[in-house]
């Protein structure tokens, strides 16, 4: 071996003895010596090209590293060398002409495990000189996500139509219009929670990103675009709200500007331009600005409960409030039904939007500390809280205020007076005039303000409404541009890519500030507030459907690259959410379910006729995949008949023999890789022979990639070709009876590493082919000859060559059974002989799974295990990763 010039290295580094080094896990203390730390002077060897973990000599690259990080994945960088990418493989396997611009010896420091220098306290890595980057702020999931979406639900709908709607539907069914509208979010709110948490989010990154990149373009788009549609009618519904509450101010008063309709239209108007230029201007203090709306809010909630149980004056008697009563809350629990809007699902279609905004904690996911800990939590405790204020609050004031009131201080008269009807009569207001003409103006079901009317203080309802509705309709406003911008720029359709532009430091999409301002104004322009929230209850359930449907369908295609770390979820409950969602759409409205299906329709099928330029790793590729998959297995299954012939399909027939082992080939889909999951090629030889082999294999491959055993004949092709013919048919056979969903292929060849280059090359059919070569360890390495031993190194180089990744197998008694069995000839023979159990058969009960990470192979190594714990048989088992690292780093390196 050539000698490679060495640097003059540090005296106090490590011993490199060969290709590999052998170091102990836990690396020396701070500032102190391992029990097996080197002598004073101990170099390292100059005539091997690889180095140790405390010097690294191979080029500048690392040989053992630390442990798997994201950065690593996510730049494409090698672990070792932040300035260039991993070792080629000339480099592992080849000895080359060291570049003296290229080699590289980087200072040592023998307190690391990896061999790279510490980063100081002022300086960053690779970066002398300039100060690290200031850590952004990150919010813990009260904060970033509870408050967050309490302030998002709680709105207009609360205090000014949550009244009515009890008065309307009665205490029973308000409260069973509150929990099917939480039955839906609540399993969209888990469904979010895992699409959230399934990998790592970067800021600014909201819930449209998430959900596209899991279903695909086809729905992800229309996902995108109605949620963007919907937010910007919610901010003309929260804007009405505003202005109608400032209108009965000014109707109190004598004060209108010009009508009652015309007053909400000017008074929406102006205050969605002055929201328009806030949001333009910057919005620094809103997350502050959020915790001023929350205090607001409970503070009006307290002084509501605290008006309840004070003594009614006559003016509130007038208006038809009397404090807590057992007949007032049995006449109220039943119905009442008044009006256009005087139905179950006409009241439900109202109430709908105060449930929403349950995704205001997974739109800022990439700001949270721990987003797969915060967003489950945080949107659930939103949804639990402000449930239980929802129905504290219709039974409460259900309990004290009558339906109809005149607010006539007049209408006093003595009890058990004659001539007056109604409940109120009992308590000393006869009300039956007006209740008779329905001209009552108070009362629950007249007076859209009797949560101010009730309350110990009216202003602090009027200023929790304002912060109600103001940043619920400002966060409405931020958010349907954010999401319509991430879209133009996806260029999943035309003409909207003029929206997509940013300005600004942030890229602020000022272009669709404009357009969801002059959406909100086009529907402020109704000034009903009944008739904008079903508008919008359509439009969230269609976009809640479509989230619970991706979440449901990422989870059936098994694609390994969907695994959440919040584990809560059900793909059933998401699968049912979605049906309930869409069920309520027709009952609601269902012209207008039927224009938003009609939309959602139109829109993938215009992405899959384009199929725009885009390749996100989606669910939808992975559900073809694996319907190309099943149906080239069941296949196998299917004897072949002369009407179905196609060239090249049936073999040529010679004595009575046929080839069927190529038969799939004629219906395979093309897939995209990158959502194809890992595909084996095992070298089992005939699979009857190493049984394990193929259990091992199967358990992680079945439902989820393909599977190839192959089996390499040596010997002359015309001896071998007829014992290939004969058998092939038998071992497929022999695999579906073993239950292992698989192909067989064989070839002929003069030696085993050809016969496996010839395999590695043809196996597999577009993009339907193995990237990973599995074959058992050579137990007899020792014993066989020279010639045999650099054969079977050869194909593990030859695997990398040829870019596979490679899985090595090795069982304490061996993988190989052929010595206890005889190779059978007879296809029929071969597929009713006897199963060899293995261990893998079993289940595997509480064991553990114990991965040793000693160098970064893609991921691999950590994948497989993953893979086999989703199995049922595996699933009780443990997984447990052993690193090499410091003992006074230990928490941090556990934590990575």
């Amino acid at each position: 071996m050539a000698e490679l010039p060495v640097p003059e290295l540090p005296t106090t580094l490590s011993r490199c003895s060969g290709r590999f080094t052998i170091s102990t896990l836990l690396g020396m203390e701070e500032g102190g010596r391992g029990p097996y730390a080197p002598s004073e002077g101990a170099g390292c060897d100059s005539t091997h090209l690889s180095g140790s973990t405390l010097c690294t000599r191979t080029f500048g690259y690392n040989t053992v590293d630390v442990v798997p990080a994201y950065e690593h994945y996510a730049n494409s960088k090698g672990v070792g060398d932040a300035g260039k990418g991993r070792p080629s493989l000339a480099d592992l396997h080849s000895i080359l002409k060291p570049d003296p611009g290229h080699f590289h010896v980087p200072v040592c420091d023998p307190q690391r495990s990896n061999g790279l220098p510490e980063a100081g306290p002022e300086e960053v890595p690779g970066e002398p000189g300039r100060a690290p980057m200031p850590e952004p702020v990150r919010f813990g999931w009260v904060k970033g996500v509870m408050i967050r979406c309490m302030l998002n639900i709680w709105g207009v709908i609360l205090y000014l139509r949550l009244p009515w709607i009890t008065a309307q539907a009665g205490i029973a069914l308000t409260w069973l219009i509150i929990l099917m509208s939480v039955t839906v979010t609540t399993i969209t709110g888990l469904s979010i929670s895992a699409i959230s948490t399934n990998g790592k989010v970067k800021s600014g990154r909201g819930t449209y990103f998430l959900i596209s990149r899991s279903l695909g373009p086809e729905l992800g788009g229309s996902i995108g675009l109605i949620f963007a549609f919907a937010n910007a009618v919610a901010v003309a519904m929260h804007t009405v709200g505003f202005a109608e509450t400032v209108r009965d101010l000014l109707q109190e008063h004598n004060s209108l500007i010009v009508d009652p309709t015309n007053d909400i239209r000017i008074i929406g108007v102006v205050t969605v331009t002055v929201l328009l230029g806030i949001s333009l201007a910057g919005m620094e203090w809103e997350a502050k600005a959020q915790i001023l709306f929350f205090l607001v809010i409970l503070v009006s909630f307290i002084n509501y409960l605290v008006g309840t149980v004070i003594p009614a004056t006559a003016e509130k008697q007038a208006k038809g409030f009397f404090s807590y009563r057992a007949d007032i809350f049995a006449q109220n629990f039943v119905p009442n039904w008044r009006g256009p809007d005087g139905s179950f699902f006409g009241l439900f279609s109202i109430f709908f939007p105060s449930a929403t905004g349950i995704l205001a904690g997974a739109n800022i996911s990439g700001d949270l500390k721990d987003p797969a800990v915060a967003i489950p939590k945080g949107t659930l405790m939103a949804i639990f809280w402000t449930t239980v204020s929802y129905l504290v609050l219709s039974a409460t004031i259900g309990a004290c205020v009558v339906r109809d009131a005149s607010g006539s201080l007049n209408d006093s008269v003595a009890v058990g007076s004659p001539g007056c009807e109604g409940l109120a009569c009992a308590f000393g207001w006869n009300f039956t005039a007006c209740a008779q003409h329905q001209s009552c103006r108070y009362g629950l079901s007249n007076y859209y303000q009797s949560m101010s009317m009730v309350s110990g203080f009216g202003p602090l309802i009027t200023a929790g409404i304002f912060g109600a509705t103001l940043s619920s309709a400002l966060a409405c406003l931020v958010s349907a541009p954010k999401v319509f911008q991430c879209l133009c720029r996806d260029q999943l359709y035309p003409l909207i890519g003029f929206f997509g532009k940013g300005y600004g430091q942030n890229s602020e999409p000022i272009r669709g500030y404009v357009l969801t301002y002059v959406i909100a104004v086009g529907f402020i322009l109704i000034a009903e507030l009944n008739a904008i929230a079903p508008i919008i209850s359509n439009f969230f359930l269609c976009s809640y459907a479509l989230i619970n449907f991706s979440c449901f369908h990422a989870s059936v295609t098994n694609s390994p690259g969907w695994r959440p770390s919040f584990r809560y979820y059900s793909k059933w409950a998401a699968l049912f959410g979605a049906t309930v969602s869409v069920v309520i759409m027709f009952l609601l409205t269902w012209w207008a379910a039927l224009i938003a299906l009609g939309i959602v329709i139109f829109l993938l099928g215009y992405v899959l006729y384009k199929k725009p330029d885009v390749n996100w790793g989606s669910s939808m590729q992975a559900s073809s995949y694996n319907m190309a998959l099943n149906y080239s297995v069941g296949l196998s299954e299917v004897d072949e008949h002369i009407k179905n012939y196609r060239q090249g399909r049936l073999g040529t027939e010679r004595g009575g023999c046929r080839a069927r082992h190529q038969q799939t080939q004629d219906c395979f889909m093309p897939m995209a890789t990158s959502s194809s999951p890992s595909s084996c090629l095992v070298l089992t030889g005939p699979p009857n022979f190493r049984p394990a082999l193929v259990d091992f294999v199967g358990t992680f491959t079945k439902n989820l990639s393909l599977m190839l055993c192959g089996n390499v004949l040596i010997g002359p092709r015309k001896q071998k070709m007829p014992e290939s013919r004969l058998t092939a048919d038998g071992h497929t056979k022999w695999l579906m009876k073993r239950k292992i969903k698989a192909f067989y292929t064989d070839v002929v060849a003069e030696d085993l590493r050809s016969g496996v280059q010839m395999l590695i090359q043809a196996a597999g059919l577009g993009k339907m082919r193995p990237n990973i070569l599995v074959l058992g360890y050579k137990r007899n390495w020792r014993t066989v000859s020279p010639q045999s031993l650099e054969d079977y190194v050869g194909i593990l180089h030859d695997a990398f060559d040829f870019k596979y990744g490679v899985c090595l197998m090795r069982m304490k008694d061996g993988l190989n059974v052929s010595r206890v069995m005889q190779a059978h000839v007879d296809p029929t023979t071969l597929a009713g002989e006897q199963q060899a159990s293995t261990v893998f058969q079993s289940e595997q009960g509480k064991k553990t799974i114990d991965i040793y990470w000693l160098f970064d192979d893609g991921g691999l190594t950590l994948l497989i295990p993953y893979l086999l714990g989703r199995k049922k048989r595996w699933g009780k088992c443990k997984i447990r990763v052993f690193v090499g690292g410091q003992i006074n780093r230990m928490d941090e390196e556990r934590k990575a």
